[in-house]
């Protein structure tokens, strides 16, 4: 969080927003979707105005692929035979 001092003395607290109007805090990333284009974005001060500044093309997911090859459990064999002594 950031704090910017207007005329009078009066703190003027930054942030950034999303679509929704959620308020991010400076430094926060998110994934932003403008023009069909998907990107990690960062709020930033610039010029003491909050702004999105594009860092990394692209946005983290957290989905998982497909294992390759699949695995087949049915080939698993779960007993344990006892140990002879």
């Amino acid at each position: 969080m950031a704090d910017v001092v207007g005329p009078g003395g009066k703190v003027q607290d930054c942030y950034c927003t999303d679509k929704s109007g959620t308020r991010i805090e400076l430094g926060e990333m998110i994934c932003l979707q403008v023009d069909g284009r998907m990107f990690t974005a960062q709020c930033q001060m610039s010029l003491n105005v909050p702004m999105w500044r594009e860092v990394q093309e692209g946005c983290l997911s957290s989905e998982l692929q497909p294992s390759q090859p699949p695995i087949n459990p049915v080939s698993i064999y779960p007993e344990i035979s006892p140990t002879k002594s």
